[in-house]
């Protein structure tokens, strides 16, 4: 079966509802959804990097680390697949503070890769991206819906 390409597959992203304490995002769903009209199979772990206000060019990659096994998932037409981003988490009140003594860093939108099916930019549905580090934590395309 073939993979699912770029414009096969739209994005959106929201708060896991199981995620670190702390003010920060912490955690975020990211699903995936198949707009073609034929099964494709999404596969492996997401790459991920703040988006640079609309310019490619100044996106920040995040490092990335990959938890789980990964294993192809066949998605049907209107279908859903998921991965879970966690973040390193901010502490405190307003403006907040990372633990390592780093600045937090804020975006409103995420580019979300995965292998075969292109990059897509995903906003929050319930507030914006905040994390410490410019660090994340990964799990591999499921087709199961995680918290």
């Amino acid at each position: 079966m073939k993979s699912c390409t770029a414009s096969s597959v739209e994005a959106a992203a929201y708060q896991a509802a199981d995620r670190p304490d702390g003010t920060g995002t912490g955690a975020a769903i990211v699903e995936f959804s198949n707009v073609s009209s034929h099964p494709c199979v999404l596969k492996g772990y997401p790459s991920v990097a703040g988006a640079g206000n609309g310019s490619p060019e100044h996106n920040s990659p995040l490092s990335v680390t990959a938890t789980g096994p990964a294993a192809p998932v066949r998605v049907s037409p209107g279908g859903k697949a998921w991965v879970k981003l966690t973040f390193v988490q901010v502490q405190g009140e307003a403006d907040g503070y990372c633990e390592s003594g780093a600045d937090p860093v804020v975006y409103p939108t995420l580019v979300v890769g995965l292998p075969g099916a292109g990059s897509h930019q995903v906003a929050l549905t319930d507030g914006q991206f905040a994390e410490c580090d410019n660090k994340v934590t990964v799990t591999a395309v499921s087709a199961a819906k995680p918290s």
